[in-house]
C-alpha cells in the first residue's frame, strides 16, 4: 500500500552537532590563524581550508538537505512505528517525503532481493535477513556513515548482529549493513485476569513452573498458549526460547552468523525441540494454529483466548494503549531457578539499498531515530522496546506497572545475564520460508517430530549455503 508523509530536514553541516568533535582539523586551523599573524601562516591555512571545502562531500556529515527529499520506504504490515516515527520527522523536518509501502514479512524475506535490485529500490528498507543481500551487492555499506555520524559511541553489542563480513559471512563481524531503529526482546505475555483463576501470583522461576502453570489452565479449561503459526513459523518464538533455556546462546549465535562448523542439531536444541512437541501433544495449544495468521493471534489473545503467548515487546506498547492493566510480561524463565537467561534479541533492522537516490538522508533518519529525545519517547511507547542509541541518553519514562515497564526490565535482565541470541529465522535470507515454517507447521499437525525438525532445517541451512 503507498501512503505519502510530507518529512524534512532542514540541517546543514555547519548545524552539525559532531562536526567539532568529527573534523577537529578545520577548527584547529582557525585557531592557527587566529594565534599566527604572519601572511604565510595565514595563506597556508586558506590553501588547506580551500582543499578541504574541494571534497566537502567526503568532510560533510549525512543530512536531508533543505531541498525537497523523497525517502522511498519498504515497511513491515502490522508495525506502526516506523511510520509514527516518520511522521514525527515531518514535523520537525518539514522538507522530506516518505513514500511509504508495506508488505507481510513472509513477503519481505522473499521479496527484498529483486525490490533492492530494481531501480527505485528503497532508501529505507525493513531487512529480515542480511547475509544474502551484502553477498550480492544489494545493501549500503554504513562504514562512512558510521564515523560520520559518530555510531561508534552506541554499544558494540547493539550492532554485531549487522556486521557482515565481505561476501556475506560470517555475521558478527567485518562492516557495518544495517542499523536497528530499536532493540526488542522476546518473552512471554500473560492474562492477568487467567493467571489469578489459576493461582499465579508471580512470573515462574524454571521451565518446570511454568510447565505446572500450563498444566494447571488446561485442567481449568483455560488455553495454556495462544500462538500463530500461519504464514511464518509462530512456534520458532516458543522454540528459541527453550533452546535458550537448555543451552547457552553463543552456539546458536554461531550458527545464525553462518560460522564454519555450526549446526543447530545439537544435543541441547534437540531437548528443547522435544519440549515443544511436548507442549503441542499435551494440547497446550490452539488445534488451529496452523490456520493463525499473526494478527488473528493478537486479536485472540487480546480478546482473552489464552493465559500465555510467546512474543517479543514491541506489543508491548500496543497492549498498554489498548488493554491497559491486563497483561503482563516476562522473561523466558531458565532450566533451573537461578540460571543464565537467554532470549532472542536483536535490532528491528532496517538498510539502505546500494542504488538508494537518498543514502545521506536515510542514515541522517537512522541515527535521529536513536538521538532524538521525541523519536525516543515514540520508541519505547509505541515499540515498547529499547530505543538503543549511546548509553548517556536517558531512557523515556514510562507508567510503573505497565507492560512497557517489564519489558524494559526484562530486557536489563537479559542484558546482565548476556543472553541475547538473534533470531533463528535470520540465519540466511530463505531459512525462515523454506526450512523452520514448512517443518514447525508439520510438527504442529503431527507429521514431524523433534529431531526431524532439526535435521531437517540443518540440511537445508546446508543446501542454502553451498548455493
Amino acid at each position: 500500500m503507498g501512503r505519502k508523509a510530507i518529512l524534512t530536514a532542514p540541517f546543514a553541516h555547519a548545524l552539525n552537532p559532531f562536526s567539532r568533535r568529527k573534523y577537529p582539523l578545520l577548527f584547529a586551523l582557525e585557531e592557527v590563524v587566529l594565534r599566527n599573524q604572519s601572511r604565510h601562516a595565514l595563506r597556508i591555512a586558506a590553501l588547506t581550508l580551500s582543499v578541504a571545502a574541494t571534497a566537502g562531500t567526503a568532510l560533510a556529515a549525512p543530512s536531508c538537505g533543505t531541498d525537497p527529499v523523497v525517502l522511498n520506504s519498504y515497511f513491515e504490515t502490522g508495525f506502526p512505528l516506523p511510520t509514527r516515527l516518520a511522521e514525527e520527522f515531518t514535523r520537525q523536518f518539514p522538507n522530506v517525503t516518505f513514500d511509504i509501502k508495506e508488505d507481510q514479512f513472509a513477503n519481505m524475506m522473499e521479496n527484498s532481493p529483486r525490490i533492492l535490485s530494481e531501480p527505485n529500490a528503497p532508501d529505507l528498507i525493513r531487512v529480515p535477513s542480511i547475509t544474502d543481500l551484502v553477498a550480492n551487492n544489494l545493501l549500503r555499506n554504513l562504514d562512512a556513515d558510521f564515523d560520520a555520524l559518530g555510531w561508534d559511541q552506541f554499544p558494540a553489542g547493539q550492532l554485531v548482529q549487522l556486521r557482515v563480513e565481505e561476501g556475506g559471512r560470517p555475521r558478527g563481524t567485518g562492516s557495518l549493513y544495517g542499523m536497528g531503529i530499536n532493540y526488542s526482546m522476546t518473552g512471554v505475555f500473560y492474562n492477568k485476569e487467567l493467571a489469578a483463576q489459576i493461582g499465579m501470583t508471580e512470573a515462574p522461576k524454571s521451565v518446570a513452573e511454568l510447565d505446572a502453570l500450563m498444566a494447571k489452565a488446561k485442567e481449568a479449561g483455560i488455553l495454556p498458549v495462544m500462538q500463530w503459526n500461519k504464514g511464518t513459523g509462530g512456534f520458532a518464538f516458543p522454540l528459541q526460547n527453550l533452546m535458550g533455556a537448555y543451552g547457552a546462546p553463543e552456539p546458536i549465535n554461531d550458527w545464525i552468523f553462518q560460522k564454519d562448523g555450526a549446526t543447530i542439531n545439537t544435543a541441547d536444541n534437540l531437548k528443547a525441540a522435544e519440549h515443544l512437541e511436548g507442549w503441542i501433544k499435551a494440547g497446550y495449544f490452539p488445534s488451529d494454529a496452523n490456520a493463525i495468521e499473526y494478527f488473528q493471534m493478537m486479536s485472540r489473545f487480546m480478546g482473552g483466548e489464552g493465559l500465555f503467548m510467546f512474543n517479543g515487546d514491541w506489543e508491548s506498547g500496543n497492549l498498554d494503549t489498548n488493554a491497559k492493566d491486563k497483561f503482563g510480561f516476562f522473561i523466558m524463565p531458565s532450566l533451573e531457578e537461578g540460571g543464565r537467561h537467554a532470549s532472542m534479541s536483536s535490532p528491528l533492522t532496517f538498510g539502505i539499498s546500494a542504488n538508494a537516490a537518498n543514502p545521506e538522508c536515510a542514515a541522517f533518519f537512522l541515527d535521529w531515530v536513536a538521538r532524538n529525545e521525541e523519536a525516543r519517547k515514540i520508541n519505547v511507547e509505541v515499540g515498547g522496546s529499547n530505543p538503543g542509541g549511546p548509553t548517556d541518553l536517558p531512557m523515556p519514562a514510562v507508567e510503573p506497572g505497565s507492560v512497557t515497564e517489564q519489558s524494559l526490565t526484562a530486557g536489563a535482565t537479559l542484558a546482565q545475564d548476556n543472553g541475547a541470541m538473534d533470531f533463528i529465522a535470520n540465519a540466511t535470507g530463505a531459512i525462515f520460508a523454506a526450512g523452520w515454517t514448512p517443518e514447525l507447521q508439520k510438527m504442529v499437525g503431527g507429521q514431524q517430530n523433534a529431531a526431524g525438525l532439526l535435521e531437517a532445517v540443518q540440511r537445508e541451512y546446508e543446501t542454502q549455503l553451498s548455493r
